[in-house]
Formats: C-alpha cells, sequence, structure tokens
C-alpha cells in the first residue's frame, strides 16, 4: 500500500501512526468518520461518536449512557423496556403507569403476562380462580354472584336450582310458582303446552292453564251472556242458586237496570227488578 493509499478517504490526511477507521474497503480519520457517519443521540442530541458505544432500538439510537427509562431514569442497559409513546419505560414504571391492575390482588399485571378480563375487570391468571374450589377458571365457563366468581360444577355444587319440569339446573332467571321453580321457557301452559311466562294465566289443582284453555275447560259461563266468567284482575261477579253472572250483565230481564245490590225478582230463568217483576207471577 502506497502512501497515498493510506490517506483519509474524506480529507486525504495522513494516517501512518494514527487511529483510523476502516468502512465499505475506505479508511477514514476518526474525526471524519465522526462528522459523517455518526448517528445523534435521542437523548442529548449530541453525537454518537466511534469510541461510543451506539445503542439502537427500531432506527433510534442512544448513547450508552443516555439509554434510560424516561421516567425514573434508571438505565436500561440489558434491561427489560417498553416503549410508549415515543418513550422508553422501565417495565416497573410502564406497569405502574399503564399497566392494568387486578381485580383480586390489587397489584399490577406486567407486560407480557397473561391476563384474564370479564365484566370490565382483569385478573392476573392465577388470580381469576373459582370462589369455591380456588382453582384457576381460565377460559373454562363461568357463573358469576356477588360473592365471587364459580366454575360450573362449584356453582351447580353449592347454589344450583332445578327446574320442576326438566330437572337441569337453571343458572339465571326463572319462574316460581306454588313454590316450586321453571325455566322460563318450561313453564307452560297444561292444556294447550305454550309459554306462560309472559301471559297471565290460571291456575286449577296447582296446573297452570293460559286463560283460554282455562275458561275452554273449567271457567263458569255467565247465564247473561254465556262468556266464561273467570273473576281475573279482581273483575267481580253475581252468585244465585246455581247460576252465575258477571256483574255488568247482572241486569232486569225487561228493562236492563243494573240489580247488583239490589233487590230482584226470578220467574224460571228471567230475573227482573222489583217494579217490572211486580203483578207477575214470579218467584221471590
Amino acid at each position: 500500500m502506497t502512501s497515498t493509499q493510506f490517506d483519509c478517504q474524506y480529507c486525504t490526511v495522513s494516517l501512518l501512526g494514527k487511529k483510523y477507521v476502516l468502512k465499505d474497503d475506505h479508511l477514514y480519520c476518526v474525526s471524519c468518520y465522526d462528522q459523517i457517519f455518526s448517528n445523534y443521540c435521542e437523548q442529548c442530541k449530541e453525537p454518537i461518536e466511534s469510541d461510543s458505544k451506539d445503542l439502537c432500538y427500531k432506527n433510534r439510537h442512544w448513547h450508552e449512557g443516555c439509554f434510560k427509562c424516561t421516567k425514573c431514569h434508571e438505565s436500561l442497559v440489558e434491561k427489560p423496556f417498553v416503549a410508549k409513546d415515543e418513550r422508553l419505560l422501565c417495565t416497573d414504571c410502564y406497569s405502574n403507569e399503564c399497566s392494568s391492575k387486578c381485580f383480586h390482588c390489587k397489584k399490577n399485571i406486567m407486560p407480557g403476562s397473561r391476563k384474564m378480563e370479564f365484566k370490565g375487570n382483569y385478573w392476573h391468571e392465577t388470580c381469576f380462580v373459582c370462589e369455591h374450589c380456588r382453582q384457576p377458571i381460565g377460559t373454562k365457563p363461568l357463573i358469576s354472584k356477588e360473592s365471587g366468581n364459580y366454575c360450573v360444577p362449584c356453582f351447580e355444587k353449592e347454589f344450583a336450582q332445578y327446574c320442576n319440569f326438566c330437572k337441569k339446573v337453571i343458572t339465571s332467571g326463572g319462574i316460581t310458582f306454588r313454590d316450586q321453580l321453571w325455566h322460563k321457557e318450561c313453564f307452560l301452559c297444561s292444556g294447550c303446552r305454550k309459554e306462560l311466562c309472559e301471559e297471565a294465566f290460571m291456575s286449577r289443582d296447582d296446573f297452570p292453564f293460559c286463560l283460554d284453555c282455562y275458561n275452554h275447560l273449567y271457567a263458569k259461563k255467565c247465564a247473561a251472556c254465556t262468556k266464561p266468567i273467570t273473576g281475573l284482575r279482581g273483575a267481580k261477579f253475581i252468585c244465585f242458586q246455581d247460576r252465575q253472572w258477571h256483574s255488568e250483565c247482572f241486569n232486569c230481564g225487561k228493562c236492563s237496570v243494573s240489580l247488583v245490590g239490589e233487590g230482584f225478582l226470578t220467574q224460571n230463568t228471567e230475573i227482573f227488578c222489583r217494579k217490572c217483576g211486580s203483578g207477575t207471577d214470579i218467584d221471590m
């Protein structure tokens, strides 16, 4: 190699007896190399010279001494860290600032660890356990109560009530009738088998019936209009001997005046007010 071949590629000064840097088969004096090729530190904005360690993360560069947590200023060299909003944070600071807190133990859920979410709250995987058997629930089915979350077997063992019809567990809701429980979809009319959970119904011999079935099978018929008398929702009716009337149908057979609370006379199947019945051969 001639003397001219041992000159700085940029400033051409002789490098004999001096420190130099070889890059892409070219020689550079340290000063020229730092001026041309040095990266600038994200923290101090000064060039990272060739005699300094250049720490790089996602095309960003730091001096070794500047590579610190932006919150607690502890060195991140050879330590785990998290980048958030262009900031570098140690795992403790990131956890305190950004991580979810466990609903059970109230401690931070560290970055990278598995967390469970349920009803808007978060748990460590080891804290998300059945309230009864204390085994991790994970992604298995669960049932929640005010006292905690339960795996299905423990819930059935401790709390479950069973449908009087299908004998299966009632996990929520349900219908109570005659001190017994039904699933809503199992509480059916004993006549036509339609669901009664949102329907008015009547009972007979401890069996529920929709109004149509009850009226057809059991309701007395009004002696005047022949329609069923149900007594539903407090409706009033009149009984006399073996006959019944809706209160609004209990009227004089001649002048139609209401006889509710009034004296009346009968003749065969007819009823009359005292005025219309006067002078007529009628039963008293």
